[in-house]
C-alpha cells in the first residue's frame, strides 16, 4: 500500500486540479512522451508547458529522462494509486449513505403498496 504525508497528497491534488496538466497525465499513461508532444495539443508555448510539467514532477506523478537534448516523461503511478485510497474512503461514505436511502425507499414502497387481488392478509 502506498501511503503519503498530508503535504504530498496536497501537492498531487493541487497538481490534478489542472486541466493541462490532467490531459498530460492521460497521454503518459499511454507511454512516455517528450515535452514537446505533451504540449503539442495545447495553444501553449514549451516553457508554459515545462511549468506544468514541473508541477507534475514535484507531485511525483512523472519522472524525466533526459537523453541529449531531449526530455522525455514518464507516468509515475504511485501517487495517484495514493490518492484513489484517500478518496476510497468517501466512496464508501456514499456508498453507505445511498444504501441506507435505497432501504429506506424499498421499505416506503412495500408500506404504500396495496395487497394484490385475491391475498388474504
Amino acid at each position: 500500500m502506498v501511503e503519503l504525508h498530508t503535504s504530498q497528497l496536497d501537492t498531487v491534488f493541487h497538481a490534478l486540479g489542472d486541466t493541462t496538466r490532467r490531459s498530460m497525465l492521460r497521454e503518459l499513461a499511454g507511454g512516455a512522451r517528450t515535452v514537446s508532444q505533451l504540449a503539442e495539443p495545447f495553444a501553449i508555448s514549451l516553457a508554459a508547458a515545462s511549468k506544468h510539467i514541473k508541477a507534475l514532477e514535484h507531485a511525483g506523478l512523472i519522472r524525466r529522462e533526459i537523453q541529449g537534448r531531449t526530455h522525455l516523461c514518464h507516468l509515475d503511478p504511485g501517487p495517484l494509486a495514493s490518492a484513489h485510497e484517500w478518496l476510497g474512503i468517501y466512496e464508501r461514505f456514499w456508498t453507505d449513505r445511498l444504501d441506507a436511502l435505497d432501504q429506506l425507499l424499498r421499505e416506503e414502497d412495500a408500506r404504500e403498496t396495496p395487497p394484490a387481488k385475491g391475498d388474504d392478509s
